[in-house]
């Protein structure tokens, strides 16, 4: 709600200066997520595109996997002490007939990029909800489509530049189009906002696309890019260990290190086109 970035006071030293001015921050507030007025989780997150991070998280976690399963989002009023509407607790309506997410999502404290489970109890528990398997998308990327990618992305970035102090996750096609782009101060958040959005547009699951993140791939990033039907995800860092047991479970192209022509392949090698290796 227009609190994307706030202006706070620094000493600047360069080469032995020292100047006071003002610098420009990404702004970083918890939002909390209920579901039919019962608190669900909490989210540290940049403001902006909240209602499709709500919606997102909820994809990502298998609660909805259609628009059609969302009646309605708003902000709560009288969220604060005055009965002011803070813009930072959004509930979710879901449609007659969907049901309430399970307890185990509760969390009583804020998400972030290592929540979740871990080990074989989380691959399991993603085969089990995966709704749109991406094992026999038949995307290809050639490697000089993924070497563009990230330059692209970062192009886009428009608060980025101002603030150097966000993530960013970007939904290409197949041919290098620019699909969808959202930026946070959690990586995680940035991924669920660009779910979100294609839930809330009727577009999942988004066959065909790419998607690059411009931090690691975590297990928790393969896991909402598995649920949302997008084939491939690609990073400018490293990946986890369970990130890329995750990816091979599901049959998902995974690139880690993507820096200029070079990059890691770390799963789903038959969707890279001329390969001389």
């Amino acid at each position: 709600m227009g609190r994307v970035t706030v202006r706070r006071p620094v000493l600047r030293l360069r080469e032995g200066a020292a100047q006071r001015r003002p610098d420009t921050l990404a702004a970083e507030e918890p939002m909390e997520i209920r579901v039919g007025g019962r608190p669900l989780t909490v989210t540290m997150r940049t403001p902006g595109d909240d209602f499709d991070l709500a919606a997102g998280f909820l994809a990502s976690e298998g609660a909805v996997r259609h628009a059609a399963d969302i009646a309605a989002i708003r902000y709560c009023a009288g969220a604060s002490a005055d009965g002011g509407n803070t813009y930072n607790v959004v509930d979710v309506s879901l449609a007659p007939g969907v049901p309430a997410p399970d307890a185990s999502l509760e969390r009583a404290f804020y998400t972030t990029s290592s929540c979740g489970l871990c080990g074989k109890a989380s691959l399991d528990a993603v085969r089990t909800t995966v709704t749109w398997p991406v094992a026999e998308d038949p995307l290809r990327l050639t490697p000089e489509l993924l070497a563009a990618l990230p330059e692209r992305l970062r192009a886009a970035q428009r608060v980025f530049d101002a603030t150097g102090g966000l993530h960013a996750a970007g939904l290409f096609s197949s041919a290098g189009e620019l699909l969808c782009l959202r930026e946070d101060v959690g990586r995680h958040n940035a991924v669920d906002k660009v779910v979100g959005h294609g839930l809330r547009a009727g577009l999942l699951p988004w066959r065909g696309t790419v998607l690059v993140v411009s931090g690691r791939a975590s297990f928790e990033l393969v896991q909402k890019t598995v649920m949302a039907g997008i084939p491939a995800l690609a990073a400018v860092s490293a990946p986890s260990s369970l990130a890329v047991d995750l990816a091979e479970d599901n049959g998902l192209t995974l690139v880690g290190f993507l820096r200029g022509a070079s990059m890691n392949v770390y799963a789903g090698t038959h969707r890279l086109t001329a390969l001389t290796a």
